[in-house]
């Protein structure tokens, strides 16, 4: 039996040191890393603690970094994280369109240990949250009054035909 460690399994680790690295400089316990061709390109810590900025997850921060050096297309990349991501994560990985996305702790083994959320949702009550219809969310959501609520996506599809 072979019992080297596969690159997978290096990357997989790394996001972990990389988000104990962040514990100790006051961070929270995530991180990602943007890998190509079996190099990290970008690696990313969550920043919501340092930055008070409820979006600088460790996924959206390497997202943004990614933007920053140019690279819009994902397609070549595999994206290791420290835990399976939250719905905001999970979406924006989605648009990024990476080859796979491997993560280390399950949402369970992140709750023994972990909790986060706010007044709408807990780790356990987020992702049940989506299918709701907007009225039975915990999140009070409405929608507004406009003469023509579709006129700014009308108005791309036309620039963009």
């Amino acid at each position: 039996m072979d019992t080297q460690a596969t690159s997978e399994d290096q990357f997989v680790q790394r996001s972990v040191d990389l988000a104990r690295e962040n514990v100790d400089a006051g961070g929270k316990p995530f991180a990602c890393l943007l890998v190509r061709h079996g190099k990290v390109v970008i690696e990313a810590t969550n920043q919501v603690a340092q930055t008070g900025d409820v979006t600088a997850h460790a996924e959206i921060q390497a997202l943004r970094l990614a933007a920053e050096q140019g690279l819009s297309d994902l397609g070549e990349f595999d994206i290791y994280i420290t835990a399976h991501p939250c719905p905001m994560c999970l979406g924006a990985l989605y648009y990024a369109a990476p080859r796979a996305v491997i993560y280390a702790a399950t949402r369970e083994e992140e709750a023994e240990h972990y909790q986060d959320g706010n007044q709408y949702m807990t780790l356990e009550t987020f992702y049940d949250e989506f299918p709701k219809a907007p009225a039975a969310r915990n999140l009070p959501m409405r929608q507004g009054s406009s003469a023509d609520p579709a006129a700014s996506f009308r108005h791309y599809a036309q620039i963009n035909n």
